[in-house]
């Protein structure tokens, strides 16, 4: 019986180191979020004024551009996966990937070429896995992205879209990541980037329906959107990334938040279970005593006989 007290104890006390680790992860996740908040807000004016500036000229031109205009027969697409770098986030990165799949699936049946860019190890790591090929692929900064990696991210991805698809460019942009709703609930989306969808952008920018001023166009409508489409594009992926990076956070508030709880709970379970061995040791012991003190008594009654 003493041997079960030292196992219960061996495990309760490991029990309680790890649930001092997820309750340490845990403040540690909840005091990013607020950071990666501040980061979203603080870029989405920004984004949003971009936005206006790209309708504003597509709407004032007839200009022929990857940007706004759509191929009629699109036959390659990329596909951008934004995935966390490190574990311990409950589904996270599993929700995005799976979002991915089914982006990629869906483009594959309209007849299309897909390729694939990810961001984060945790999606490379599935593909790795999976031997599935990867156009390009970033690590190491999915917890605190800043406007370079975003750069980093988008210049293959500009390139791309300025390609012709005969010589490895593709006709449409989308991007895949999960978006911060609030603190319990993050939901993986599927944007298309490129090309810009001229509706959604005013809905965006806050223009449809707004008559647009006329604009004049220096040198021409072609070199404005040429010099507006990597600011759009790097814009879209930081706004995306930080989403991403919050939503991350928050998932792993939540899964150290749930893993603390259970282990407090397995601690109670394993204190009554050591606290039942204790007394069942202590019972036994005390009849061991009786036992031996009531065989010693009639040993010596027959010795006095």
């Amino acid at each position: 019986m003493g041997a079960q007290l030292r196992v219960y104890k061996r495990r309760i006390k490991s029990v309680t180191a790890t649930k001092k680790i997820t309750k340490a992860m845990e403040m540690i996740a909840a005091s990013r979020i607020v950071k990666a908040q501040r980061k979203v807000a603080a870029s989405t004016p920004y984004a949003t004024e971009l936005t206006r500036a790209v309708t504003a000229v597509a709407t004032g031109s007839n200009t022929n551009h990857p940007l706004t205009t759509e191929t009629d027969t699109p036959t390659r697409a990329a596909v951008l996966l934004i995935t966390s770098d490190r574990g311990l986030a409950g589904g996270y990165s599993s929700n995005a990937i799976k979002a991915a799949d089914q982006l990629t699936e869906r483009l594959r049946g309209e007849g299309k070429e897909v390729d694939t860019y990810i961001v984060g190890r945790k999606g490379v790591a599935y593909y790795g896995f999976r031997e599935r090929k990867v156009a390009e692929s970033w690590t190491g900064f999915t917890d605190s992205p800043s406007y370079a990696d975003a750069k980093k991210v988008a210049a293959p991805l500009i390139e791309a879209v300025t390609t012709e698809t005969a010589e490895g460019g593709v006709d449409e942009l989308h991007i895949v990541f999960t978006e911060f709703v609030s603190m319990m609930t993050q939901t993986p989306v599927q944007n298309r980037m490129l090309p810009l969808s001229l509706d959604k952008a005013a809905e965006e920018a806050g223009t449809k329906g707004e008559i647009l001023p006329l604009f004049d166009f220096e040198p021409s409508a072609e070199d404005v959107l040429d010099a507006l489409l990597p600011r759009y594009v790097e814009s879209r992926i930081y706004n995306a990334l930080l989403q991403a990076a919050a939503s991350e956070h928050a998932a792993r508030r939540r899964a150290m938040k749930s893993a603390t709880d259970n282990a407090g709970d397995l601690i109670n379970s394993l204190s009554r279970l050591a606290n039942a061995a204790r007394q069942a040791e202590i019972t036994q012991e005390i009849s061991e005593i009786v036992g031996g003190a009531s065989a010693l008594a009639d040993a010596t009654a027959g010795s006095d006989k």
